[in-house]
Formats: C-alpha cells, sequence, structure tokens
C-alpha cells in the first residue's frame, strides 16, 4: 500500500512539474532613449529652488514652476515625487512638445510651523539622472486674535445699569 501511495505521489509531482509555468524570459529594463547631441527632449526650468520664502502657518500652499521644452522631441514627465508627505507636485501628463512651456505645481503642507528643506525629484525622457528641485522656506506660527471685552452691557455683561 505504501509503495502504491508512493508511485501515485512520484506521478503527480512529475505531472505538475511538466505542465508549470513556462519560465519567465529576461525582460529588459526600460530604457531612455538616447539622443544625439543637441537632440531629443530637453526640460528647461526657470529656477531649479521654489522658495516660499517666510510666510504664515496655514498661508496659500500652492506655488507654480514654469518649464520650457528647449529640446526637438516631446518631453514627458513620467514621475515627479515629493521626499515627503507635506510636499505634493503635481506634473502634465501629457508630452510637451518642443517650444512649449508648461508648469509644475506644488504644493507644501504650511500648517507645519518652522523652516524647511525639501525635495522633488522628476522622472523625464531627457536620459541621465532625474532632475531634483528643492523647496524651501520658513512657516511663522499664526498670531492668533485675542478676543476684546465689549463694554457694552449684555445679560452676561450688565455693565453699569445692572446695579
Amino acid at each position: 500500500m505504501k509503495k502504491i501511495l508512493l508511485v501515485f505521489a512520484l506521478f503527480g509531482g512529475m505531472i505538475s512539474i511538466g505542465t508549470a509555468q513556462n519560465p519567465i524570459k529576461d525582460v529588459a529594463p526600460p530604457t531612455t532613449a538616447t539622443y544625439a547631441p543637441g537632440e531629443g527632449p530637453v526640460m528647461k526650468l526657470d529656477t531649479t529652488v521654489v522658495d516660499y520664502g517666510t510666510i504664515m502657518q496655514n498661508s496659500e500652499p500652492l506655488r507654480v514652476l514654469d518649464f520650457t521644452n528647449t529640446g526637438t522631441e516631446p518631453l514627458v514627465i513620467s514621475n515627479a515625487r515629493g521626499s515627503c508627505g507635506c510636499t505634493v507636485p503635481t506634473w502634465p501628463k501629457e508630452p510637451i512638445m518642443p517650444g512649449e512651456t508648461s508648469q509644475l505645481e506644488v504644493r507644501y503642507a504650511t500648517n507645519r510651523i518652522g523652516p524647511f528643506t525639501k525635495k522633488i525629484t522628476l522622472t523625464t525622457n531627457e536620459g541621465g539622472e532625474p532632475r531634483v528641485i528643492k523647496v524651501t522656506g520658513t512657516v511663522l506660527k499664526e498670531e492668533k486674535e485675542e478676543s476684546v471685552p465689549s463694554s457694552a452691557p449684555s445679560m452676561l455683561n450688565p455693565g453699569n445699569g445692572g446695579k
């Protein structure tokens, strides 16, 4: 009986090996096209620093960075990633044609108090290393208005008329 079970186990193992999925073929990692010098997409940024300056807590979080494709091929931004969750970039998803200008939007969480230096990493089809944009500034604590006591008589504060 043990021999029969052993034969069935071996037979089942051989069938499963024979019908296994095809092995995964080596797939080349995505490559960036190589262009001749002076050709291909070229991202020309107005600046590589988004400086918020000194702002008050909960100020407007949006800043806009303009750029132009000065190359000869369409520019594609495949990813834009902030160094933390407090810095969120939004980029155009469609190709930027040669000579066209577009914008990268940057939002920083201005509810965080204190100086900050963050970065945004852009992955494009230019080739080479990703582009890095520095985001910097200082957020000052929001001053709350103090309530001034009213001198007008009320139910809670009868003033002189309540005596």
